[in-house]
């Protein structure tokens, strides 16, 4: 397949900059098996699309303030965006700078403190940082929120509340979940109250999820690669729920990858999901069977990226297209704080 197959044209003015008032306000395009017509909702009708016994799976990664600044000993400014912390005050990063520092240069922060430059891995360095405190604690008053590339402003005071799920509670994503954004509390009572069961996986978003693909051919295509926990708790869950004729409805496409890459695929086509913890570089293609999940939420994705590329491979290529159509003519609000989806699962999956 060819990245070139996944590409379509938005319109930038549909390049949500800001999320709205409330969470839940967000609409929701219903995107049935097969041929039935799709549904223009309001994400607070979702507990009208579910049932008593249903489970949600939720990423409860929580987003950590991964931006910063300095400067380095020859004077050249630097900005460090954060993608994985590491033992002993370490981090793996993406550095920001007119001239690739050489290892063991220094690099003195805005902020405080210093960040010393032990090596590369591919297209991160990775630092160690000298701030007087336990590098994940300093962050949180020292560093700056890493809003998307793609919304053109600088992060305010609303946004580190909204750009953060009311369920995070894992610190090490450097990019939220986002189709989780669209819940608040009075949503989720209203699930509760449904008969709706919750359950938690947890995968850190890294700074890589928003690198281009760069090849066209999509089998030459390095994944990037995410930390994942998927607990014996919610594989009992899981299990529980399709003996009693449940369905599951994965919130966002980390919590897909996560369950894939803890799935364990038979080569007589039985899929069975055990608990692991790891490292994942699963990239999801169509051609691709999703066991682990009967419907997903999510929101829009950009072209060409791979998270477009698995929704293909849950609901059929042409028809996210479709979809994706369908949603620019009516005028959803793409991306991170734009609209949401609920995909339900081809029937030929």
């Amino acid at each position: 397949m060819k990245k070139s197959d996944f590409d379509y044209d938005l319109p930038v003015e549909l390049i949500a900059q800001a999320p709205l008032a409330e969470r839940s306000a967000s609409r929701l395009l219903v995107v049935p098996p097969g041929d039935a017509p799709f549904e223009d909702r309001v994400f607070r009708d979702l507990p009208s699309l579910l049932r008593a016994g249903d489970l949600l799976v939720f990423n409860d990664t929580r987003v950590i303030p991964a931006r910063l600044f300095g400067q380095k000993s020859t004077g050249g400014r630097v900005e460090i965006m954060i993608e994985r912390l590491m033992a002993d005050d370490r981090a793996r990063a993406q550095l920001g700078v007119s001239k690739s520092p050489k290892e063991g240069a220094v690099i003195e922060l805005d902020a405080g403190g210093r960040a010393h430059v032990l090596g590369r891995e591919g297209e991160f360095y990775v630092l160690r940082f000298e701030v007087g405190e336990p590098l994940e604690s300093w962050l949180l008053h020292a560093g700056r929120l890493p809003l998307p590339p793609y919304i053109q402003r600088e992060p305010g005071a609303d946004d580190a509340e909204r750009y953060q799920t009311v369920f995070a509670r894992e610190i090490g994503a450097v990019a939220a979940p986002t189709a989780g954004l669209h819940f608040d509390e009075a949503l989720l009572s209203r699930l509760q109250a449904l008969g709706v069961e919750v359950g938690h996986v947890t995968l850190h978003v890294g700074a890589g999820t928003f690198q281009p693909v760069r090849v066209d051919d999509l089998s030459q295509h390095v994944m990037h690669s995410e930390w994942i926990n998927v607990g014996a708790t919610l594989v009992e869950q899981i299990r529980r729920t399709r003996e009693a004729g449940g369905r599951v409805i994965g919130v966002g496409t980390t919590v897909v990858r996560a369950l894939e890459s803890a799935t364990r695929h038979e080569a007589d086509g039985r899929a069975e999901l055990k608990p692991f913890a790891g490292e994942t570089r699963l990239f999801i293609l169509p051609g691709y069977r999703i066991t682990s999940v009967d419907a997903m939420v999510t929101n829009f994705h950009l072209p060409q990226s791979t998270l477009l590329m698995m929704i293909s491979a849950f609901a059929g290529q042409s028809r996210v297209f479709e979809a994706y159509r369908h949603a620019i003519r009516a005028r959803y609000r793409f991306f991170s704080y734009g609209d949401a989806m609920l995909l339900w699962r081809a029937a030929t999956q």
